[in-house]
């Protein structure tokens, strides 16, 4: 145990650098794949039918191993942060979609007819009341994408992205024992507190809504 440690300690940029490539994937994807549900969420939404072939598209797409679709994007895209970025951004359509889709649909009617009938136009009851309401399964659906993101990233390495992944195959491939547990723990460590940080984000968000008829968020994603 002694010798783990001394070798942490000696190793520590390392580590670092790692780390700090990990969250900047993390970071970058997060923002990107955000940005893209927003905007699928607003053509989409409405349209129920057109909501859940888009959602089971993205569902058969989280499906595929993230290698095969490394690979399939290399010869377009090339090695590097991008294709990572890419793939991840896609991969979390799946759960923020299923998530923001099910809270705005689970919203009492009756809460969306009032405030029509208060004079709001359809975008200012979407900000105003309904993305409020759904927010419990928007930050439900935000902290499993990037859970995900955090252990996906590490395969990231095979595309040369960089990151916590390096530490590991580079384990792996000298059978360091030392490095693979370092790796392996600091990504737990990241996922662990930003998975407990969002959960609390979370938790404070639902009641500000409970007096006022909050959303089912049936088919919402929570992984209690």
């Amino acid at each position: 145990m002694r010798a783990m440690f001394i070798y942490w300690a000696r190793h520590a940029d390392g580590f670092v650098k790692g780390l700090l490539a990990h969250l900047a994937i993390t970071g970058i994807t997060l923002i990107s794949s955000l940005v893209l549900a927003a905007a699928l969420t607003l053509l989409i939404w409405r349209n129920r039918r057109l909501s859940a072939i888009v959602i089971q598209i993205f569902g058969a797409v989280y499906a595929i191993p993230s290698l095969a679709l490394f690979a399939i994007l290399i010869p377009i895209t090339g090695l590097g942060m991008p294709t990572a970025v890419l793939v991840l951004t896609v991969y979390n359509q799946f759960l923020l979609l299923r998530n923001i889709i099910a809270g705005l649909e689970g919203i009492n009617p009756a809460i969306t007819e009032a405030a029509t009938g208060m004079g709001m136009t359809p975008f200012q009851v979407l900000i105003r009341v309904q993305l409020p309401l759904a927010m419990p399964a928007i930050v439900a659906g935000i902290r499993l994408a990037v859970i995900s993101t955090i252990g996906i990233a590490t395969i990231a390495a095979t595309v040369d992205a960089g990151g916590l992944g390096t530490l590991l195959f580079q384990g792996l491939r000298a059978m360091n024992l030392y490095k693979l547990i370092g790796a392996t723990l600091l990504c737990f460590v990241v996922a662990a507190a930003v998975g407990a940080a969002l959960r609390a984000l979370e938790k404070r968000v639902t009641p500000q809504f409970e007096s006022a008829d909050p959303p089912e968020t049936k088919g919402a994603v929570r992984n209690e």
